[in-house]
């Protein structure tokens, strides 16, 4: 009896150990519907010697866990470039952005503008804007893409083409389709814009 009840133990323990009659694990489902909700917000990064690296304002925002994406309705958002010292300011109707904010994909009456500011260096950099019904903006690369009509304004020159590649980083703009404008020469910068101290407290206003 007892040389039986150990086969039976033996037989029972090499079951349990076999990946053939192991139970199948079943593959938790990612999780695609918003795991949180935001209304009425603003929020702000920093970095690591607590300098204000970005704003986001918006009316409403759903955040989706699987690729840690935002969907924010009336957004405004602003990027500061801390080393060269000028910020970047994004508004449309509707935006995807990833959680840090550093890329943006701006859906319905979207803008980008960084206005004329004397840089770190003391260079004098004239406005550019970017107005399209889509334009996906890259900030802390300073690129914007658009495979839409888009408007181009850089100082007092205006361009409008079908698409657009824009880097800042190698001052170079890929127009493609039907592009006109008219270039002018460039002139004094006005409207020149002062980027707030590190020290300084951020600003509570919605974005301009």
């Amino acid at each position: 009896m007892l040389l039986m009840l150990l086969l039976a133990l033996g037989t029972y323990w090499l079951m349990r150990s076999s990946s053939l009659f192991a139970t199948p694990r079943v593959e938790k489902e990612v999780r695609r519907d918003p795991d949180y909700e935001m209304k009425r917000f603003s929020v702000k990064t920093f970095d690591q010697e607590g300098r204000l690296k970005s704003e986001i304002y918006g009316d409403q925002a759903w955040h989706y866990p699987y690729n840690d994406m935002l969907e924010i309705s009336g957004v405004q958002m602003r990027n500061y470039n801390i080393e060269r010292g000028y910020y970047t300011v994004a508004t449309a109707a509707r935006a995807i952005t990833t959680s840090k904010a550093t890329e943006v994909e701006l859906i319905g009456k979207a803008h980008v503008l960084r206005p004329a500011v004397i840089d770190k260096q003391g260079r004098a950099l004239p406005r550019v804007s970017f107005k399209s019904e889509y334009l996906h903006a890259f900030l802390e690369e300073e690129r914007v893409l658009s495979n839409m009509p888009v408007e181009l304004m850089h100082g007092e020159s205006r361009i409008e083409a079908q698409n657009l590649n824009f880097s800042n980083y190698d001052q170079v703009i890929e127009l493609r389709g039907r592009v006109r404008g008219t270039l002018l020469p460039r002139g004094a910068v006005s409207d020149i814009q002062v980027m707030p101290s590190s020290s300084a407290e951020p600003s509570q206003r919605p974005l301009e």
